[in-house]
């Protein structure tokens, strides 16, 4: 695979001084328009230790406007870092629209140092790269552009660069003993690499190998390759733009027939539901009073295990989500639970994807996050309304598993909730809020215009349940006709969750 990035390819200096001008001018010029565009670049390099790797970078951050420009290298996770999932810190550093980001020591760096140390299996590899081909993918169909470059050497070229450097006092700094035992576990390296760069080129996110022996070679190849990509970028976001819009203006025009009324007159999951049910008087306060003393209990030996807890709440307006949360809430210390309210998405937030607002407020561990409304608003209200395409919501069902999948393989204890009452309860609640001044501001013409929607609503919901309800992340159905009945089953429910996750400690601290 490499071989033909051991040539010995150059470009001379009178060369290169009279191609870069006109280079340089181009890239400026892109990136102004960049700046209007709704996507953002990503670059990764990866490659050789001295293959100019960080030469590269910081020429691109010298010829291009740096204020629009992201860099971010990664050493060892921080304890910080190690107490999320490992693609916490890369989602929280991915640029947004509009600006280039440029990763060095990114998400191959590890699975490819662990697997030339012996530390994981070829099979383990697989999984690790699958992994990454995922992740590159969600951001590649949000319609990021993404840049991958391998900077290689010949192991005679890296000895001699390695010296080199060595020898300049200016340069030393940057050859570590790390270097020279990478360099004599070469062809291991390039064995890996072989199979990381086989797995992961892809069209939506290729790799290109580049030469790294000539310094003005690479830096033509990688900034003339950075030209056109984004050029034929911008092009065909444009092109897709048009596209959506069309469709988008289509789909305004005969909304209700987006779901056929066979369809949605169809028995849901949330039909099969007991609506009937109560739990009242002494039987609610004694269990009430069960229930949150066992979750307080439980809660602090997961504080104790380091293991944290995810909640979703998701439900018709006034469903009693909020109620519900602050009776679940009382059983917690204020220090180590955040309640986060999701609503329409600020500015910052369009400027990425959509699961970026979600992965930066994944907690640290033995911390609880209660997430009022969450990531599912991609399959609820962005389907309904068509604030996004149907291919988009279609394919956020893998892109929230896999996430799910990520913080559960953590150790992240996930609980996720639909509270469900029938329309006749949630209009019987529209018109109390409407009576009580301290509950009026809950009401809103969006209520009542959801309302409209049920049957639509209804059908994203079982869709939901049906394609993300899975063994590590299971859906829970709360009957919420009885407010009562809602709030314990829910604090039973994160109980026995966190109960099945601590096992025996939790059981042999109640004692």
């Amino acid at each position: 695979m490499f071989e033909a990035a051991e040539l010995g390819r150059k470009i001379s200096r009178d060369e290169f001084d009279a191609m870069a001008p006109e280079l340089r001018t181009e890239l400026l010029a892109l990136q102004q328009q960049l700046r209007q565009a709704d996507f953002p670049v990503i670059v990764l390099f990866a490659g050789v230790d001295g293959a100019g790797k960080n030469e590269t970078v910081n020429l691109i951050n010298e010829w291009m406007d740096p204020r629009w420009i992201v860099t971010r290298a990664y050493g060892k996770p921080s304890d910080e870092e190690r107490e999320r999932p490992e693609f916490w810190r890369y989602w929280r550093d991915l640029p947004p629209k509009g600006k280039v980001g440029l990763f060095l020591s990114s998400w191959y760096h590890r699975p490819l140092v662990d697997r030339v140390y012996g530390k994981t299996t070829l099979a383990e590899l697989d999984e690790n790269l699958e992994q990454i081909v995922h992740f590159e993918k969600a951001l590649a169909d949000e319609g990021a552009l993404i840049l991958k470059f391998w900077m290689h050497l010949s192991e005679k070229a890296q000895k001699k660069r390695l010296k080199g450097l060595e020898k300049d006092p200016m340069t030393a700094w940057q050859v570590t003993k790390t270097d020279w035992e990478h360099y004599c576990l070469y062809d291991k390296f390039t064995s890996a690499a072989e199979r990381l760069i086989m797995h992961t080129s892809k069209g939506h996110a290729p790799w290109q190998i580049v030469e790294g022996a000539d310094s003005r070679y690479r830096s033509a190849v990688v900034l003339q390759a950075l030209k056109d990509a984004i050029t034929k970028h911008l092009a065909n976001r444009e092109a897709v733009k048009k596209v959506n819009a069309e469709i988008k203006g289509k789909a305004a025009k005969g909304k209700k027939a987006a779901a056929p009324d066979a369809l949605v007159s169809q028995p849901s999951i949330l039909s099969s539901l007991d609506m009937t049910q109560k739990l009242e008087g002494p039987d609610y306060t004694k269990a009430l009073q069960e229930q949150r003393a066992r979750l307080a209990h439980l809660y602090h030996v997961a504080k104790e295990k380091g293991v944290s807890t995810a909640l979703v709440f998701e439900g018709w307006d006034a469903a009693g989500k909020g109620g519900t949360i602050r009776r679940l809430t009382n059983a917690l210390n204020a220090r180590d639970y955040q309640v986060i309210p999701i609503a329409a998405p600020t500015e910052e937030e369009r400027a990425q994807h959509y699961l970026w607002r979600f992965w930066r407020h994944v907690a640290r561990a033995g911390r609880v996050t209660v997430f009022d409304r969450s990531w599912y608003g991609r399959v609820l209200v962005e389907r309904v309304e068509g604030f996004c395409t149907e291919e988009a919501w279609r394919r956020a069902y893998g892109e929230i598993n896999d996430f799910e999948e990520q913080l559960t393989q953590h150790g992240i204890v996930m609980c996720k909730f639909w509270l469900h009452i029938t329309s006749e309860e949630q209009l019987a609640r529209f018109n109390s809020r409407g009576q009580i001044e301290y509950k009026k501001w809950k009401l809103t013409d969006e209520d009542w215009r959801n309302r409209e929607s049920w049957g639509l609503y209804e059908q994203a919901v079982n869709d939901m349940v049906e394609r993300t309800s899975t063994s590590n992340a299971p859906w829970t159905l709360i009957e919420a006709n009885s407010k009562n009945l809602a709030r314990v089953k829910v604090m039973r429910t994160v109980a026995d969750a966190l109960e099945a996750a601590l096992g025996k400690a939790a059981k042999i601290k109640k004692k």
